[in-house]
């Protein structure tokens, strides 16, 4: 018989008001705060219970200044108190694996993406716990575009590829929330029900008609919402490039031997 003490809260109106916040105070993430956040954390549901991730804390200015180029010279990078790297990473567990007499099998693609869901879990989780104290977050998608360079200057081993990247601080605005889909959008009951073209009008009519949508249009000389997705912001040619570099660095840090 085991008895488990439950402390309720509603994390309902959290997550309905939550927003990306790209501008910090100076004020700083104390040691204890920090530590508190990593620990929250570190309690996110994981593949097998290995913990296959590891998160490179970055608050040297001068370190920041090397990975600001690296996230496209995104100003948060230099101005947030507290820049987070999540890494997948099976090199930890692998030594452990042969220290103990155990030949790991871990230098393929399934076990990098094994080590990527458990270290994004991990990176939400944080996040939660840190709006929930009223900080600010937002993540870097920048990090898979120039994981070699990002590993160089974080000095990663073998096993070791970063995943993504979260900055982090006490909030210094107040930004508008960015607009969802609604759920009929993204939820699917039993097996999945594919759009039909008037469904996708629907779906994405909210979206299309924001203000904001309408200046992204205008801005960069397009017709429609998507053409600024498709040619401008996430370009084919992009996608190819930085998958290449993605690929290669898979391949430098041994999860691609798939035979």
């Amino acid at each position: 018989m085991y008895t488990y003490i439950v402390i309720m809260t509603d994390f309902s109106e959290l997550f309905l008001k939550r927003r990306t916040i790209r501008k910090y105070s100076a004020e700083i993430v104390d040691e204890t705060t920090l530590n508190e956040l990593l620990t929250a954390g570190c309690r996110a549901s994981t593949t097998g219970n290995m913990q296959v991730y590891s998160i490179i804390i970055t608050r040297d200015a001068e370190k920041k200044r090397e990975l600001a180029p690296l996230h496209f010279n995104q100003k948060m990078v230099t101005e947030a108190p507290v820049v987070l790297t999540f890494c997948a990473d099976f090199n930890r567990f692998s030594r452990w694996c042969r220290l103990r007499k155990a030949e790991p099998g871990y230098d393929n693609f399934l076990s990098f993406m094994t080590a990527a869901i458990d270290a994004l879990l991990v990176a939400q989780t944080l996040c939660i716990a840190a709006e929930a104290k009223g900080m600010g977050i937002c993540y870097l998608g920048t990090t898979i575009y120039t994981a070699d360079k990002i590993t160089e200057v974080l000095d990663l081993p073998a096993g070791v590829v970063p995943v993504t990247t979260v900055t982090l601080g006490w909030p210094a605005e107040q930004p508008g929330q960015p607009d969802r889909l609604p759920l009929e959008a993204v939820v699917h009951n039993e097996t999945y029900h594919d759009y039909s073209d008037e469904d996708l009008n629907s779906l994405y009519r909210d979206k299309e008609e924001r203000k904001d949508s309408a200046e992204f249009v205008r801005e960069n000389n397009k017709e429609t919402l998507a053409q600024v997705f498709t040619d401008i912001r996430y370009k084919k040619a992009d996608n190819i490039h930085f998958s290449s570099i993605l690929l290669q660095v898979l391949h430098d840090q041994g999860f691609m031997k798939n035979k």
